[in-house]
């Protein structure tokens, strides 16, 4: 159920072809993350899932690694719904920070995010290291 609403979000912003991700995997894996779903009479309409994260600047944060609302749900206030509940974990949990990622392109992202108070930042760009860059040293 999680990792199909993963793989729709994967193929939305171009990129199935990146989930390597399996269930198995999130089974063995399921004490590095978290999420919520959203449901209705037993259909699911989308989800947020988040980790923990530590920040040096400000100190224990969270993380939303995703926030995925199935196209005929949309506008439905279903994102507004799992980002409240991500904000009540994060203030329960004394979180001074939640942040994400979101594509330059998703305007629509975009302005829900600062419709809701986030700040997007145009200076900071990823970096990531793929298992293969970490099992080479430099």
């Amino acid at each position: 159920m999680l990792l199909g609403l993963i793989k729709d979000l994967a193929t939305f912003e171009g990129a199935p072809e990146q989930v390597k991700n399996s269930v198995g995997q999130m089974k063995r894996e399921r004490d590095s993350f978290g999420f919520f779903l959203a449901e209705e009479d037993g259909n699911v309409l989308g989800a947020a899932v988040y980790f923990f994260a530590y920040y040096t600047w400000v100190g224990k944060s969270l993380y939303l690694d995703d926030l995925y609302v199935r196209p005929e749900h949309r506008r439905k206030k279903v994102g507004s719904m799992l980002l409240e509940r991500v904000f009540k974990l994060a203030k329960q949990q004394d979180r001074k920070r939640l942040r994400l990622e979101v594509l330059d392109w998703n305007k629509i992202a975009i302005s829900f995010y600062q419709k809701h108070g986030g700040t997007i930042s145009r200076e900071w760009l990823n970096c990531d290291f793929d298992s293969k860059a970490l099992e080479s040293p430099p």
